[in-house]
């Protein structure tokens, strides 16, 4: 099981940046897979995570409205649309992968950094 998250950068406040989420094999068709988000001297919170079947789709109310979950089944890859950046959205963002009652694999991080 891999997961690798992408397409962190510096972008200004109230940019956009998408992040990727590939997987390997089919892990998106049996697993739920959330994004996660640390800030340096924070604990880790939850941002957002779908479904297997991509039809119930959660995020936390700091990101409602601003990001959007999407995935390229071809791809085997999960994105993260993140629009109306704010500075307060700056962190190491992680996907992984659900299973049972807690997330069992992680992807490296790649960082967002909102100037303002």
């Amino acid at each position: 099981v891999q997961l690798q998250a992408s397409g962190g950068g510096l972008v200004q406040a109230g940019g956009s940046l998408r992040l990727s989420c590939a997987v390997s094999g089919s892990i998106l068709d049996y697993y739920a897979i959330g994004w996660f988000r640390q800030a340096p001297g924070k604990e880790r919170e939850g941002v957002s995570c779908v479904s297997s079947d991509a039809r119930r789709k959660y995020y936390a109310d700091f990101v409602k409205g601003r990001f959007t979950l999407s995935r390229d089944n071809a791809k085997n890859t999960l994105y993260l649309q993140m629009n109306s950046l704010k500075p307060e959205d700056t962190a190491v963002y992680y996907c992984a992968k659900f299973q049972g009652d807690s997330y069992d694999y992680w992807g490296q991080g790649t960082q967002v950094t909102v100037s303002s």
